[in-house]
C-alpha cells in the first residue's frame, strides 16, 4: 500500500494519506528525520499504522505524539490491540488518546515517585474482571518493555479506560461504574433480605444485565414503554422484586438523573426474580 507524507509531526511519527485518501498516523524510529511532504512513505521504516477515522480524536493524537516517546506511543497502540483481541468488543477511538497520555503520565509519575491507591481496585476486579485483566497485561508490558513495574493499582486505572471506551462515556463517569454496580447490588440484598451466591450464574447474569443497564442510561438508549400490559403481570405476580426494582430505579434516578421505564423495571425484575430463585432451580 502506498502512502503519502502530509506532516511531519517528529523525528518518528508522521501523518500520512493511503491510496483512498484516508487520514494515517504513521510510527518508525527515524520515519519523520528528514522526511518531506508529498514524499512517499519508506515502507522499511514503518513500524505502526494508526487508522483514526475521527478527525478530532486524529488531530488531539498527533498534538499528543509530538512531544512523547515512541516506546510509550508503541505500547499504548499494543495494549488496545490486544484488547480488541480480548474483549471483542468495538472501543471509541479515543482511547488511542487516553490511553497513551495515561500511560506516558503513569511511567512519568512512577519515575518521580508517585504512587497512587485505586480506592475503586476491589470494584474494578470484581465486575470489570476482563478489563482488569488488560490492566494487568498493560503492567506486565510496561515492567518488559520499560523496566518500570507499576503498582496493581495502575492495572485499575487501564481498566477504567477500557470500560469508558466500551461505554462512550467519559472517564470520570466510568469511575462511577464499580461503585454504582456495588451499590445496587446492596439495594437488591437488604431489599430481599437475602444473601447472593456469586459464583452462580444467576449472579453473573444479574452483574451483567446491571451493567448493560448503566451503559444505556450514558448512552442514552434506555428501552421505551412497550409491553405495558407484561409490566402490570410482572408487578402483581413478582411484588417483592418489583418493590426491589423501583427502589434501584429511585437509586439510579438520584446518581444519574435518569429514570427508568417500566420495561426496564420490569427486566431488573426478572432478573431479580432469577437471582433469588437459584435455590428452587
Amino acid at each position: 500500500m502506498g502512502m503519502i507524507i502530509d506532516k511531519i509531526i517528529n523525528n518518528n511519527i508522521i501523518s500520512a494519506f493511503d491510496e483512498e485518501g484516508r487520514e494515517l498516523v504513521v510510527m518508525g524510529r527515524g520515519l519523520g528525520f528528514g522526511a518531506r511532504m508529498g514524499q512517499n512513505v519508506p515502507q522499511a521504516k514503518v513500524e505502526k499504522i494508526f487508522h483514526i477515522r475521527s478527525q478530532s480524536v486524529s488531530e488531539q493524537f498527533k498534538e499528543l505524539l509530538a512531544n512523547m516517546p515512541i516506546e510509550h506511543v508503541a505500547l499504548s497502540g499494543d495494549i488496545i490491540a490486544y484488547a480488541k483481541e480480548t474483549l471483542k468488543v468495538k472501543l471509541n477511538q479515543s482511547i488511542y488518546v487516553t490511553l497513551t497520555d495515561h500511560i506516558d503520565f503513569a511511567v512519568t509519575r512512577y519515575r518521580q515517585g508517585i504512587k497512587p491507591t485505586n480506592a475503586l481496585l476491589w470494584e474494578i476486579k470484581r465486575f470489570y474482571s476482563t478489563e482488569y485483566q488488560i490492566g494487568l497485561y498493560a503492567v506486565r508490558l510496561i515492567q518488559e518493555r520499560l523496566h518500570v513495574q507499576l503498582p496493581e493499582d495502575e492495572a485499575g486505572f487501564i481498566a477504567l479506560h477500557f470500560v469508558n471506551a466500551e461505554y462512550g462515556t467519559n472517564i470520570r463517569d466510568a469511575a462511577r461504574f464499580p461503585n454504582m454496580v456495588s451499590d445496587i447490588l446492596k439495594i437488591a440484598q437488604k431489599e430481599l433480605d437475602i444473601k447472593f451466591d456469586e459464583g452462580s450464574l444467576h449472579f453473573e447474569r444479574f452483574v451483567t444485565h446491571i451493567k448493560f443497564l448503566l451503559q444505556r442510561i450514558y448512552r442514552k438508549e434506555l428501552l421505551e414503554d412497550e409491553d405495558r400490559e407484561l409490566a402490570e403481570m410482572m408487578k402483581h405476580k413478582y411484588r417483592k422484586e418489583y418493590e426491589c426494582s423501583v427502589r434501584i430505579a429511585e437509586y439510579i434516578e438520584r446518581e444519574t438523573g435518569y429514570s427508568l421505564s417500566e420495561e426496564e423495571i420490569m427486566y431488573l425484575t426478572i432478573h431479580i426474580r432469577r437471582v433469588t430463585a437459584t435455590d428452587e432451580d
